[in-house]
């Protein structure tokens, strides 16, 4: 747990990191409207403040330092390794990026950049040909990639929580949900009725087992 190489400071990583990853995201879900520049602004701070801390200063050690120094006196928290809470505070003494947290939180990130991507492919081809983006990951859940964003960042509070991406993950699902319930009154608006049976048959957020059947009416729709 002990190294002469510095654990923070790093602020050239911090930059990198958050440049390759906001890049990564922007490259999935490629911004449009006002809207989706809001939802990816949001996500790019969230990226941004982990990054800082996980490079930079980390905050959430120095505050809680003398809590996690007295609980765990064994682990030296100032070291790099040691900002992956979850691996220490539950005894995990080797690499901890083998650790269960941490692999668990490449498995959620994977899975929501996945989402993020499926989500805009199957939307710009409906788009294209002016129909509703109801068939593929669409026959399962209505906002795939506000659940990607969602994943992503849960993925990210797995692998190195901190106070303050702690405080902003709630407040960003709240305003992905707003997003979305604001997509769904424009789409009510434009399609009616089409649109209302495809809220009745595919959950907003969490995906049932089974999709909506292909043949759904309102397939010969645009959104």
């Amino acid at each position: 747990m002990h190294s002469d190489a510095p654990a923070y400071g790093l602020w050239g990583l911090v930059i990198l990191n958050s440049a390759i990853f906001i890049f990564f995201a922007y490259s999935f879900y490629k911004p449009a409207t006002s809207r989706d520049w809001r939802s990816f602004s949001a996500f790019s701070a969230f990226l941004v403040a982990l990054f800082a801390e996980m490079y930079g200063f980390p905050l959430t050690i120095y505050l809680l330092s003398g809590w996690l120094q007295s609980r765990f006196p064994g682990v030296d928290w100032f070291s790099h390794d040691a900002g992956h809470l979850l691996e220490m505070m539950f005894g995990w003494r080797v690499n901890p990026h083998f650790g269960p947290f941490h692999i668990l939180s490449f498995v959620l990130i994977g899975a929501g950049f996945w989402l993020i991507s499926s989500g805009w492919t199957k939307l710009y081809r409906a788009q294209r040909s002016r129909m509703l983006a109801i068939d593929g990951i669409y026959a399962r859940i209505r906002h795939p990639q506000y659940d990607g964003f969602i994943l992503v960042m849960l993925g990210f509070l797995f692998q190195w929580p901190t106070i303050l991406t702690l405080a902003m993950f709630p407040v960003l699902v709240f305003m992905y949900v707003r997003l979305a319930r604001s997509e769904e009154r424009e789409a009510l608006a434009t399609f009616g009725e089409d649109y209302r049976a495809y809220m009745e048959r595919v959950p907003g957020f969490i995906p049932r087992l089974r999709p909506a059947p292909p043949h759904d009416p309102a397939r010969r729709r645009s959104f």
